[in-house]
């Protein structure tokens, strides 16, 4: 989720950036991260880390690794962009990325870097991110249907759901859960998992973990304004209720819906999101885990991803996703 900077078919065109001889080469997961003597030393590490991070004002150009393509198009009029990796090409498995920002902030520089450990770390062929529209000018369901179309379009395309790895951090953890939901309204493929990090479950804004952890999470919380009060106060939703099932999917039926790993940090504003979801996911029989990783923020994988939590996260998802998806080879069509 892009925060306080705000960070938060068919194919009409296309245009193509491939990784130059001059291009960094691709992450590759690491075997352990940074460690800490104590939760004290680590909060001061991450305070530090996010002052630095919401002081500069500037984005990085985002490069794709050496022999990655990297591809701007759209479908049906909603912004897409497509990362492939190399290195994969007998893989059959794809990636697609529903990013963060409250529903108001933009795909970004962050979102591609964590495509790249994405695909590497699911040893996946290739990861699309969707730039879908965003509020106060597009109210639900803009953002829900520009995912569906596209979503729709790599099934077109020949993508095998039981290939497809749904992945949505924050409110793009709410887009996920919705987007299942919706499928199975249309009698459309699940994907074969979903990954949430840090899901935005209810956009009701009183929580206990909302007020307690308003000062300790170092990323949504105070020292966060724009976003603190994006979640205290959410536009996406228009006039629906906040506990309207459409938005707040921890009051929606989520029978039917794939193998689910949420993963939140124990400082974070929603960590009562993640164990509301997990007690509404174990009702309606979802195969379900949830991770809470103590003493971290909200996205704490993308934005502190050099720290010992990040990585144990990110060899989690690589874990859940082996567990609950064959690695196929070969599959229909070609996008």
């Amino acid at each position: 989720m892009k925060l306080g900077k705000i960070f938060a078919a068919g194919i009409l065109s296309l245009s193509l950036l491939t990784g130059t001889a001059y291009a960094a080469p691709a992450w590759s997961l690491p075997a352990g991260g940074k460690v800490f003597a104590s939760d004290a030393d680590k909060q001061v590490y991450v305070e530090d880390h996010m002052k630095k991070f919401f002081s500069d004002k500037t984005e990085p150009t985002f490069t794709a690794p050496d022999k990655w393509t990297y591809e701007k198009f759209t479908v049906n009029g909603v912004q897409v962009e497509r990362l492939v990796n190399p290195k994969q090409k007998k893989s059959s498995r794809v990636f697609l990325q529903l990013h963060g920002g409250g529903y108001i902030g933009p795909l970004s520089y962050w979102y591609r870097d964590l495509a790249v450990k994405q695909a590497v770390m699911t040893d996946a062929r290739e990861v699309w991110l969707v730039d879908y529209r965003l509020a106060p000018e597009h109210v639900y369901p803009a953002a829900l249907d520009d995912a569906a179309q596209v979503y729709t379009e790599m099934l077109n395309r020949g993508v095998d759901p039981k290939n497809l790895i749904v992945f949505g951090d924050s409110s793009g953890g709410n887009l996920a859960l919705e987007l299942s939901i919706r499928l199975r309204e249309e009698n459309l493929p699940q994907p074969a998992v979903l990954i949430l990090a840090s899901p935005w479950t209810t956009f009701e804004p009183d929580a206990p973990s909302r007020i307690n952890n308003a000062d300790r999470d170092l990323v949504l919380g105070k020292t966060n304004p724009v976003m603190y009060e994006g979640v205290r106060t959410p536009v996406y939703g228009g006039d629906l209720p906040l506990n309207d099932p459409r938005l707040s999917p921890i009051y929606a039926d989520l029978t039917g819906l794939p193998p689910t790993l949420i993963q939140i940090g124990g400082h974070e504003l929603f960590v009562d999101d993640g164990i509301e979801l997990l007690k509404k996911a174990t009702a309606d029989e979802l195969n379900v885990t949830l991770s809470v990783y103590q003493g971290m923020p909200h996205v704490f994988a993308m934005l502190l991803p050099d720290l010992d939590d990040s990585i144990k996260s990110f060899a989690e998802i690589k874990s859940f996703v082996n567990l609950h998806m064959s690695n196929q080879t070969q599959r229909k069509g070609r996008p």
